[in-house]
C-alpha cells in the first residue's frame, strides 16, 4: 500500500507550484494530462517505502510547457495552466481537501497583490534620472555613494577620546580643589 508525500502548493494566474517534499526520493515518475489529472510516484528510504500522489486538478493544463525539477529533499513541479485565470482551489471536487496538501505560504501570492507586482507600463520618456539628484548614478566611489561608516565610526572614538580626556581633567581638578579645601591636619 502506498502513502501519500506531504505536497505544498502555490499559484498565479498563470501557473500552478507544486512542491513533493519527500528527501532521498527515488525511481520518481510524474504523470500530467491536459485535463487536469496530476500523477506522482516514488519510492524513499531503505526499505524503498512507495510513495503516491494521484489527484484531478481545478482546470485543464498546459503539459508542453510545465517542467520538473527533482532535488535531493523534494520534487518541484512548474505547471502551467491552459488559461491564465485564478483557480477557486487546487482540485476538482470540492469539499475539504486532503491531509497532505498544503498551502506553500512561500510562494503565494494573493490575485490582487500579482496584478501590484507586474512592472508598469508607464512610458518615462527621455527623463536622465541621474541629473535628478537622487543618487545611484554611474561613477559614484564608495564614499560618495553614501557609504560613511568608516567616519561614523571615527567620530564615534574621537567622542570616546574627548569624553575620557575631559573626565580625566574633571578629576584632576577635583584632586587639587580638595587638597586646597582641606583643613590643615599637621600639627
Amino acid at each position: 500500500m502506498s502513502r501519500h508525500p506531504s505536497v505544498k502548493w502555490a499559484q498565479t494566474s498563470d501557473v500552478l507550484y507544486l512542491t513533493v517534499e519527500l528527501p532521498d526520493a527515488q525511481d520518481v515518475k510524474l504523470k500530467l494530462e491536459p485535463e487536469g489529472k496530476f500523477y506522482f510516484s516514488a519510492t524513499a528510504g531503505a526499505e524503498k517505502i512507495p510513495y503516491e500522489v494521484d489527484i484531478d486538478l481545478f482546470d485543464k493544463i498546459d503539459v508542453n510547457n510545465s517542467k520538473a525539477s527533482v532535488g535531493s529533499r523534494n520534487i518541484c513541479y512548474l505547471v502551467k495552466k491552459a488559461e491564465n485565470k485564478w483557480w477557486d482551489r487546487l482540485l476538482k471536487q470540492g469539499g475539504k481537501s486532503p491531509v497532505f496538501l498544503k498551502v506553500d505560504w512561500d510562494k503565494w501570492v494573493d490575485e490582487d497583490e500579482e496584478q501590484d507586482n507586474k512592472p508598469s507600463d508607464m512610458d518615462f520618456g527621455d527623463i536622465d534620472f541621474s541629473k535628478l539628484g537622487m543618487g545611484g548614478g554611474e561613477g559614484l566611489d564608495s564614499d560618495a555613494a553614501g557609504n560613511d561608516d568608516a567616519d561614523e565610526s571615527d567620530t564615534e572614538e574621537e567622542f570616546v577620546a574627548e569624553a575620557s580626556a575631559s573626565k580625566e581633567q574633571d578629576t584632576k581638578d577635583a584632586v587639587s580643589s580638595d587638597a586646597k579645601d582641606a583643613p590643615d591636619t599637621k600639627a
